[in-house]
């Protein structure tokens, strides 16, 4: 085997795992794409010593910290195939290049698929936003609206009640609410418009209008988003493993999945994609990693 441990994705998991490798003198790769889902995020919060930090910088520090170790080694490069041989694994680059491992490490992340309104990619992780634990503080006591329906947007409507007052859904369409769930959304002045949206008008990404079929304009400071969710790289196929219903890797509690060999960390096998959750992961991944390294060799 080239390695002991290939590590496919270098965002916070990958690179965690990778810090808790080079620290237990493995020999890793860590093959990254330099595509990180949060890419155009200005700030990251709720992580403990870098709250309002850009992601970019945090992720730069975390590279160099993980490459102080003269064992971990980082590609820049797109993976494209996976296979198991014998004991390990390998790894196929879009360059033709490919390289071998004992075991592999996923911590590739997922791929957002935004709705189809002009103006939403450019405000995405800037004003248009998904959780109120990541982005919320910063809009607090604003007037906000919520591009969902049904279930899920009175479950965010409830929760983001406790940061703003001034809530309007969005449902795009015709509504999806039960009769009890609209009358509670009515009895906290909670606004329900149900017309066609069109465009968000922003400057730099940040929202100042959101503009509907009918050619009317309301102002809000952020919308809440709910994206559709993909894995960024999938091989599952190539490499047997299984995904839960809502498309993320299925792993344990020691981060393995249900193929031997193959562990995953990060957003890829989480909805809660929050900086020190997918660092924890990819720590524990690396501490079972190398234990079931060491069970082998002893």
């Amino acid at each position: 085997m080239d390695f002991d441990v290939i590590i496919i994705g270098g965002s916070y998991a990958g690179l965690s795992a990778a810090l808790t490798l080079g620290r237990s003198t493995r020999n890793v790769l860590i093959i990254d794409a330099g595509k990180p889902c949060n890419r155009q995020t200005p700030h990251s919060h709720n992580f403990l010593t870098h709250d309002g930090d850009r992601p970019v910088d945090i992720a730069k520090a975390a590279k160099a910290e993980a490459l102080k170790y003269p064992t971990v080694r980082f590609l820049e490069g797109n993976a494209i195939s996976a296979k198991q041989i014998g004991i390990g694994f390998t790894i196929g680059l879009e360059d033709g290049g490919s390289f071998s491992a004992r075991k592999i490490l996923l911590a590739t992340g997922l791929k957002d698929t935004l709705p189809n309104i002009k103006g939403l990619a450019a405000c995405w992780a800037v004003s248009a936003i998904h959780c109120p634990y990541c982005h919320g503080y910063e809009v607090k006591n604003e007037k906000i609206a919520l591009l969902m329906n049904g279930d899920h947007a009175f479950e965010m409507a409830k929760n983001l009640h406790l940061w703003n007052k001034d809530l309007t859904i969005l449902t795009n369409g015709k509504l999806g609410f039960t009769a009890e769930q609209t009358e509670k959304l009515k009895s906290k002045s909670i606004a329900i418009l149900e017309e066609e949206v069109v465009e968000l008008e922003h400057q730099n990404g940040q929202l100042e209008n959101i503009v509907f079929k009918s050619g009317k304009k309301l102002t809000f400071k952020a919308i809440y988003i709910k994206p559709e969710i993909d894995q960024h790289v999938n091989f599952s196929d190539q490499l047997g493993f299984e995904l839960t219903d809502l498309k993320t890797i299925k792993v344990n509690e020691q981060q393995q999945t249900t193929a031997k060999g193959v562990y995953a960390a990060g957003d890829c096998t989480t909805l809660f994609r929050s900086l020190p959750i997918v660092t924890a992961a990819g720590t524990m991944a690396a501490v079972m990693i190398n234990k079931e390294l060491i069970s082998e060799d002893f």
